[in-house]
């Protein structure tokens, strides 16, 4: 069995075209990325899976392999499976391109998720909501967990609802996703094999195809919620992080 660390790095982006090469602090945002998962434990390879020349360039030399990509692939997932070629027994981890923070004992979490308990095909991440307004937005995902920490269903309403009164915001009950996957090679074939269902196109959340395949999926706890850059403003508040944390 071989554990899998992939990055899928593509130069298009909506609200920010090259974004993995954008400078963070003197470094492109996808180094930071390939130099966290290279601190990850349990990681037996961390590839780059782009289909862009200049992305495969400016992570050169960080330890990383490149695979070069389909560049018509409809999702990151997509990519990722044929970034790893894994086996069916291996274990393919998919983080997120553009989370120069993302914690490497997150990313040796989600991968332990699955290399530790054979009962889950998946393995993904939460942390708490703490806040209403987080609550209620349609841009934050939330799971419901059952009393193994498997994900009950994924949604972007205030799941579970409270029929009377409002949300106990300290019961524990609500959950925001993280956007980190663990994947079994044999599920993750099946899954990219699969079309869109009608939860996943309602909701726009990949992950509910998994479950209606019949997929399990096991959620680390983590208090760590990651900070992202979708769009050129973010790249300042991450260099202050990243200045504040003494990590330059």
């Amino acid at each position: 069995m071989k554990v899998i660390g992939v990055i899928p790095s593509r130069w298009g982006s909506t609200r920010f075209p090259g974004k993995s090469l954008a400078p963070i602090c003197g470094k492109p945002l996808v180094r930071w990325v390939v130099e966290a998962c290279m601190k990850a434990e349990g990681l037996g390879e961390v590839v780059v899976a782009t289909d862009d020349a200049r992305i495969a360039e400016a992570v050169k030399g960080s330890g990383a392999r490149v695979a070069m990509t389909r560049s018509d692939h409809p999702s990151g997932t997509d990519r990722v499976a044929e970034a790893a070629c894994a086996g069916d027994d291996d274990i393919v981890v998919n983080i997120q391109g553009d989370e120069p923070l993302i914690d490497p004992a997150l990313i040796g979490a989600v991968a332990a998720k699955l290399a530790d308990d054979d009962r889950w095909e998946m393995s993904t991440a939460c942390t708490p909501i703490t806040s209403a307004d987080d609550l209620m937005s349609r841009t934050v995902v939330k799971v419901v967990l059952d009393s193994f920490d498997g994900a009950l269903y994924f949604s972007r309403l205030p799941v579970p609802c409270r029929r009377d009164g409002e949300p106990d915001m300290a019961s524990g009950l609500y959950q925001r996703h993280i956007g980190i996957y663990g994947y079994r090679g044999a599920f993750l074939k099946q899954l990219v094999a699969e079309v869109p269902c009608a939860l996943e196109k309602a909701e726009s959340l990949e992950q509910l195809r998994a479950m209606w395949i019949g997929g399990r999926i096991g959620v680390v706890r983590t208090n760590e919620k990651g900070i992202g850059v979708d769009r050129p403003e973010d790249v300042a508040v991450v260099e202050r992080i990243i200045k504040e944390r003494g990590l330059t």
